[in-house]
């Protein structure tokens, strides 16, 4: 019974183990990818919905 720790049990926790690696760098992408620079987040817009202004 081997318990090397850097070693999966079986070849199916290995596989699993890279889909999950390979989803959360796809997911890191796409985040990336979407991201909205700070400076276009942060710019004050005026709203006249707020002012009672139609």
């Amino acid at each position: 019974m081997p318990s090397s720790d850097d070693e999966p049990a079986s070849r199916g926790e290995q596989i699993d183990a890279d889909e999950r690696e390979e989803a959360k760098r796809r997911l890191l992408a796409q985040a990336e990818a979407e991201r909205i620079p700070v400076d276009e987040t942060t710019r004050a817009v005026p709203d006249r919905r707020w002012r009672g202004e139609s």
